[in-house]
């Protein structure tokens, strides 16, 4: 029976997924905000809820293929799971500081300003929905 150590595999599986990027926007699915949820049982069965940059993605089944394989690769799961979740709408809030910087880098802009000037600053409904995905 393999042994099930849950944050050590978050964090194997997180760190392996820097690797997976989005088909949209060419920064990992990790600082882009698309883990919603990372849940890892104790008999080893791995799920994930990933979030879309864009909901009418034409690589999703790619996308989910591939995150299944680098998460088999990086721990001995027993089963997993990837599941997509076209509920929550992904913003450029979402991402990480760093994902934020490697898109400065990229298009010269930040995206989190520019949507906030666009879209204003979430409300506090926004947020407490933010912070549960």
């Amino acid at each position: 029976m393999v042994e099930v150590n849950k944050e050590e595999w978050k964090k194997k599986i997180m760190e392996a997924l820097t690797q997976v990027y989005d088909p949209e926007i060419p920064v990992d699915i990790v600082n882009l905000g698309l883990i919603y949820e990372l849940k890892i049982s104790d008999e080893g069965d791995v799920y994930i809820k990933l979030g879309l940059t864009a909901p009418g993605c034409p690589v999703v089944d790619d996308l989910i293929y591939t995150v299944e394989q680098v998460i088999k690769e990086t721990v001995p799961a027993k089963s997993v799971e990837v599941d997509i979740d076209l509920e929550t709408v992904w913003s450029p809030l979402k991402m990480t500081p760093e994902g934020r910087e490697k898109f400065k880098k990229l298009y010269g802009y930040d995206i989190v300003e520019m949507w906030v000037q666009t879209y204003g600053l979430p409300t506090e409904d926004t947020q407490q929905q933010e912070q549960k995905a």
